[in-house]
């Protein structure tokens, strides 16, 4: 496996981060795996070199962290072998403050995920959506905090619009504070409207990125077929890919499937490939179920597509509205 740094930071990734929504309670989400499920998985990703896992305080309503937690510290037991991510802003109880990126919430938060994760700080404090309501500098100074507190190293961003992100970077370095080093953003084959402003502003702010649904809730991996029809657990729930996507959207996945033929490759293992040959692009966040999802990504990071088959891949693209999940 060949790390790369976060950006500009000093941090170093492996180019693939393990995603570890899918382990977690399985009667919110049919595809969602147990402890004892997930674990020969997590070690495969492990044993292959990954060393870099990315998780949330609200999925499985904080089980999901006790999972990561435990799964590492029996498969790593060295705390400083890999990079743990978390994330902050969404709802993890029924209180008025239970949300969000207030002061009063960013603390109670990192305390509660390093109680379930059993650590004493993580690598990388995210923040999963940015609020509105809460003033940039109260969001920004209490972020900082954090890192000055030695609970957490670094400080990451996700999906919002490029001028929001520009703004509390500014904000920031103005008041002397932690910047971000990285955004985990939506960003496939099938959704580049990022390319427009947030990847030119995340390269010129030496920003690493870090995308979530790189195989764009699995269309780029053959679960879905035009006309509607479905071919795992997980395609025949979502109805947010069926909010994203249309039979349009087949365009491109029928050229990744002509790349991947003619390269004796599976089309997730394209996907990937394109990606990782975004320079701005650090490591995209895959999920796994299944242990040939983990070996089709690590495979993934030794696939030099040249220039005709990523003009190929990216010739069919439809551009597609921001939509509210994306910020």
């Amino acid at each position: 496996m060949k790390y790369v740094r976060l950006g500009r930071s000093g941090l170093k990734v492996s180019p693939i981060c393990l995603g570890m929504m899918s382990y977690g309670d399985p009667r919110r989400r049919a595809w969602f795996l147990t402890e004892e499920q997930g674990e020969p998985i997590v070690k495969r990703a492990v044993e292959a070199g990954v060393n870099f896992f990315d998780t949330a305080d609200m999925y499985s309503n904080g089980l999901t962290e006790e999972i990561t937690g435990r799964l590492l510290g029996r498969l790593l037991p060295n705390r400083d072998d890999y990079v743990l991510a978390t994330k902050v802003y969404f709802p993890t109880g029924p209180g008025p403050n239970d949300s969000g990126l207030s002061r009063k919430h960013v603390m109670s938060a990192i305390d509660g995920s390093l109680r379930r994760l059993g650590t004493d700080d993580v690598d990388m404090y995210q923040i999963h959506r940015w609020e509105v309501d809460t003033p940039v500098e109260e969001i920004m100074q209490a972020l900082h905090e954090v890192v000055r507190s030695g609970k957490a190293r670094y400080l990451g961003a996700s999906t919002m619009p490029a001028w929001r992100f520009a703004k509390a970077q500014y904000t920031a370095r103005a008041h002397g504070w932690t910047p971000f080093v990285s955004m985990q953003n939506y960003y496939n084959l099938l959704y580049r409207e990022e390319e427009r402003e947030m990847i030119p502003l995340c390269v010129d702010e030496g920003v690493g990125l870090v995308p979530w649904s790189p195989l764009a809730r699995g269309m780029l991996a053959g679960n879905r077929e035009r006309g509607g029809v479905r071919s795992t657990t997980r395609a025949g729930s979502d109805q947010l890919a069926e909010e994203l996507y249309t039979d349009d959207d087949f365009d491109v996945v029928d050229a990744v499937r002509a790349v991947a033929a003619e390269r004796g490759v599976p089309t997730a293992r394209v996907s990937l490939a394109w990606l990782l040959g975004d320079p701005a692009v650090a490591a995209p966040i895959i999920g796994a179920t299944k242990p040939h999802h983990v070996d089709d990504a690590v495979a993934a990071t030794e696939l030099n597509l040249d220039e005709a088959e990523r003009a190929r891949l990216e010739a069919p693209y439809r551009p597609h509205a921001v939509t509210p999940a994306m910020g």
